[in-house]
């Protein structure tokens, strides 16, 4: 498989926002959002096996070799991108973390079938909104395959992208399919070059509207700035 980066940080979005985590970039993807934060990932990256990426993860966890990795000072890992299914080598992947005993998190656009994935990973999964320029991407069947332990992500840039995504969220009862619905407002620093969406504007339209959703905010880019890479 083609790997951007694997590296040692916290989680920055979700409902284990905050929890330190080893993140795993696959090279590769097949949407072009406006607002997309690591279009580094899109071509390059080095060619690993599925044991080398294994053995790398297990380094920057802190594993030792004779203990489970439920034990290691960092068990929880993201498989990301990019576009992580673009890539066959995932689920392998995915399954070995699984049996080391790594706490596995996934991200993906929600364009690829997330039922093959193994039933332990724990998925995010994106719902694209019209100002990301690929709305109408979203894999319907990604509906049925989602369980109670994953989470479901908009990332909002207009009014029209929240419209959206309330609508989405409202039709198709996500808040009682998945752990956690996320509306994350774009968000690319003072000096970016997206116009992003002021998060207490979205936090008064989910208090209007009495949304059953969290407002997400990638915490990373609180910390570093918001174009660094691998953190």
């Amino acid at each position: 498989m083609f790997i951007t980066e694997i590296f040692k940080s916290i989680q920055g979005e979700g409902t284990r926002a905050g929890l330190p985590c080893i993140f795993v970039r696959l090279t590769g993807c097949n949407l072009r959002c406006t607002w997309c934060d690591t279009a580094y990932a899109f071509a390059g990256g080095q060619k690993r096996t599925v044991d080398e990426v294994l053995a790398r993860v297990d380094e920057l966890a802190g594993r030792r070799a004779e203990k489970p990795a439920s034990t290691a000072a960092i068990p929880l890992v993201e498989l990301t991108g990019g576009e992580p299914l673009l890539q066959e080598e995932v689920y392998p992947l995915a399954e070995q973390l699984l049996e080391a005993g790594y706490t596995v998190m996934i991200e993906t656009s929600g364009e690829r079938f997330i039922g093959k994935l193994p039933p332990k990973v724990l998925k995010i999964v994106d719902v694209k909104c019209p100002d990301s320029g690929e709305a109408d991407t979203f894999e319907m069947r990604n509906l049925a395959a989602l369980t109670e332990n994953d989470e479901v992500k908009f990332v909002l840039s207009t009014r029209r992208d929240y419209e959206f995504a309330r609508e989405f969220t409202r039709d198709h009862d996500l808040a009682r399919r998945v752990r956690q619905v996320l509306f994350s407002p774009v968000f690319d620093g003072p000096e970016g070059k997206w116009q992003g969406l002021e998060p207490r504007q979205l936090v008064e339209w989910i208090l209007e509207d009495g949304l059953p959703v969290r407002l997400g905010l990638q915490l990373h880019k609180f910390i570093w700035h918001p174009a660094t890479k691998g953190v």
